[in-house]
């Protein structure tokens, strides 16, 4: 009997573990694949595009601007996400106050009725980009220009492409991050696969810093909410079972599902020429010190962009993650001659956060000895300064009010976080490229604006509301949630810890990387204006290809700056051209018009109610009739360096010249001229910012600290109420795209002659 008794309770044993174990496979085998979704086939009606266009036309001729324009100005945003990329997956889950997944479709959506673009890209991390969802993506870019009807006056254009993301953890090894974009949307044009950049990107799926059982164990814990986080599950294993494509074959001659690898922004370049589609790449996020190495210049980049400047005649100086354009002459290291990273003095508007470090440590001192105390700091800023982007680890415990203001450009308009100076834009246009006297010596490169949102909602600053939505701000729901993660914080500790590339090799991304702060710096986004002869793709192509186009900080605001005296008469932004006299300039500019709460009366009546209310959240693009006045306009004046020992700083004039705008809604009229090109003999580099008047921003005051002190971060997680938008006032702005201008003649030119072509440079050869 009692054996009987045993052989009974195993059999229910063997039942009830079987039963646990298939239950467990179809949970945890229960997610869905992320589909592209459905773009929505009722086109924009005509008469809001229509009203646009009526609107543009009359600031211009209250411009003094003739009439009719031969080109329109159109806004869009050429770098966005959906959840197609693995970093926009995790945010959309509801652990960090995420909506669920945001397909291609509703990306589309987003930009033709919430933001009302002329065009958009969505442009996901190619590393996490699998073949299929590559496919799956043109199918939906394809059916979203579908619906414009006429492909020679669209509502809008829809364009394709990717993120190289890659990312170095040392200034040698980082190239950053790059946006492929592909002028056809015609699936024989494209290339078969994405191709992605080694490195973070890719480690983070593989070792996210989440552990297995929390993987495991979240949709039970959020359970009935459960869906979304199988889909996740299913997501990475779709991403990490596609395997690596097979080395030294040609880009076209690979399988099909395979993932392609380029380990330079070189190499990128060579497998797009060989794949044969017309791209542009554009660097953007360069001085965002997320990921940014402390210590990276645009240095090496610089010939990699003039060896092909067809294909990247632009750069993002604005994104939602903060601005990119101004040189500063503080770092966040230096380095010894032997290469040792060394931590530099703070100056009168930045502290180096290896600079904090000791004197966190030093508030950690207690009773013992100063010379030991002083020893304690010294060690805490050569071990953050040696940790790299890492650094915060070096001192557990540290919280986000401890740094206090620390990395951050604080006389900077919106900084990108933990700002690097050494790539910003200004110090790309001033460094020469002295490596090779063939090449051109300087970036030429005009300038577009984007969001680089992560919530396929491209064109989010046309409203500042919803931080969560309209920006990348996030953060887990919860402290309990927070700990299940990324476990408890470390305690504090009276001394720093060091950190060796090794460690920093095999540490969990997500642990590496500063989100709590990094909440603070994310802005609803920037938009590129082109000035193209039409509405059409090839229009904007071409607008975007002779870089006359210019960015803004998300207002729409109108914008003509143009060289008056160009050789063949008046050039627009954008324009590389040669003058022996002074060259004489013309700015004209009108305010974003003022918004209506709420959505235009045609939108409401095309889109579904259920689906307006979950993009748009209620609020659309929808501007009234008054504009904003425009305060000043401010112009900057660069020389770029004639020999590689040259100093940077003297060599960048920002503001050159501050021109006050009259007190009048119409907008703002201003010339000028500059008497020293001739007496300077060199070349020079003119753009201009046109500055609106004050209006509230979400997280326009960073950390919100008072002389880099009592700091008030707007954070991502529970601790900033999630109704919080924390707005300050911001003064939002359009850069023009730069007028470069050689100093001599073109006739007189011996060697090799340089020439103007429709605004681009063009080289021949003597007696050519």
């Amino acid at each position: 009997m009692y054996r009987q008794y045993q052989l009974s309770l195993a059999i229910a044993c063997a039942v009830v573990v079987f039963v646990l174990v298939a239950a467990a496979y179809l949970l945890y085998r229960g997610g869905q694949h992320q589909g592209p979704g459905t773009v929505t086939i009722q086109p924009v009606p005509r008469s809001l595009i229509a009203q646009r266009s009526a609107s543009q036309r009359e600031a211009a001729v209250n411009l003094g601007r003739s009439m009719p324009p031969t080109k329109l100005i159109l806004f869009g945003d050429l770098h966005s996400h959906t959840t197609f990329s693995a970093d926009a997956f995790f945010r959309s889950l509801p652990i960090f106050y995420g909506e669920g997944s945001h397909s291609p479709a509703d990306a589309c959506d987003f930009a033709r009725f919430c933001a009302g673009l002329d065009f958009f890209a969505i442009t996901d991390h190619a590393e996490t980009l699998t073949p299929r969802q590559w496919r799956e993506l043109q199918q939906s870019v394809r059916q979203c220009n579908a619906t414009a009807n006429n492909p020679e006056n669209p509502e809008s254009v829809a364009f394709l492409g990717w993120e190289w993301s890659q990312v170095g953890i040392t200034p040698a090894t980082h190239n950053g991050h790059r946006t492929v974009l592909f002028r056809s949307d015609g699936e024989d044009t494209l290339p078969t696969r994405p191709i992605a950049a080694p490195g973070p990107a890719r480690r983070a799926l593989e070792n996210p810093g989440i552990s297995l059982w929390t993987l495991l164990t979240v949709p039970v814990l959020e359970f009935p909410h459960y869906q979304p986080y199988l889909n996740m599950l299913t997501f990475l294993r779709e991403t990490n079972t596609v395997p690596p494509c097979p080395q030294g074959i040609p880009t076209r001659a690979l399988p099909r599902d395979c993932r392609e690898i380029a380990t330079s922004p070189a190499e990128l370049l060579n497998k797009l020429a060989a794949g044969g589609s017309d791209t542009l790449v554009i660097p953007h996020g360069t001085t965002w010190g997320f990921y940014t190495p402390p210590g990276y210049t645009f240095d090496k980049e610089i010939p990699i962009i003039t060896a092909d400047p067809q294909r990247q005649p632009l750069i993002e100086i604005y994104s939602g993650h903060g601005n990119s354009e101004q040189y500063r002459d503080w770092r966040a290291v230096n380095y010894s001659a032997a290469g040792k990273s060394l931590c530099p003095e703070p100056s009168a508007n930045y502290q180096p956060c290896c600079w904090r470090a000791g004197e966190i440590i030093r508030s950690r001192c207690g009773d013992i000895p100063v010379q030991e105390c002083e020893h304690r700091v010294a060690r805490a800023r050569a071990n953050y300064a040696a940790a790299g982007i890492a650094g915060r680890l070096t001192v557990p415990g540290a919280d986000v009010e401890d740094w206090q203001n620390c990395g951050q450009c604080t006389d900077c308009f919106n900084p990108a976080f933990q700002y690097r100076p050494g790539a910003s834009v200004q110090y790309a246009l001033a460094r020469g490229n002295f490596t090779d006297p063939k090449q051109r010596r300087h970036l030429v490169a005009g300038f577009v604006a984007a969001s680089d949102n992560h919530s396929a909602r491209p064109g989010t600053g046309y409203k500042e509301f919803a931080r969560h939505r309209m920006t990348d701000a996030v953060g887990p729901r919860s402290e309990a949630w927070r700990d299940r993660i990324l476990g408890k914080p470390p305690v504090p500790t009276p001394e720093s810890l060091a950190l060796n590339q090794a460690a920093m090799l095999t540490t969990p991304v997500f642990r590496v990387l500063d989100f709590a702060r990094q909440a603070s710096f994310f802005m609803t986004g920037g938009l590129t204006a082109v000035h193209s002869k039409g509405r059409s793709r090839q229009a904007i192509w071409e607008a975007l290809q002779r870089r006359e186009v210019y960015a803004t900080s998300g207002a729409r605001i109108l914008l003509w700056f143009e060289l008056q005296n160009g050789p063949d008469g008046p050039a627009p932004m954008g324009t590389e051209t040669r003058l022996t006299v002074s060259p004489r300039f013309v700015v004209q500019t009108a305010g974003a018009q003022v918004q209506q709460p709420g959505c235009p009366e045609p939108i409401i009546n095309t889109l579904d109610r259920a689906r307006l209310q979950h993009l748009c959240l209620g609020e659309c693009y929808y501007p009234g009739s008054v504009r904003h006045r425009m305060t000043r306009i401010e112009v900057v004046r660069i020389r770029p360096q004639q020999r590689p020992n040259e100093s940077l700083a003297p060599l960048i004039d920002d503001p050159w010249r501050t021109l006050i705008c009259p007190s009048n809604p119409d907008g703002c009229r201003v010339a000028f001229t500059d008497p020293d090109f001739v007496q300077n003999r060199r070349n020079t580099v003119y753009y201009v910012r046109a500055i609106q008047e004050p209006t509230p921003a979400v997280n326009a005051g960073g950390l919100r600290c008072q002389n880099q002190h009592n700091c008030k971060p707007c954070y991502g997680d529970w601790r900033t109420p999630y109704e919080d938008d924390c707005l300050s006032e911001n003064e939002e702005r359009a850069w023009s795209s730069p007028i470069f201008i050689h100093y001599g003649s073109i006739a007189t030119q011996t060697g090799q002659s340089m020439g103007v072509v429709g605004g681009k440079l063009q080289l021949a050869q003597p007696g050519g």
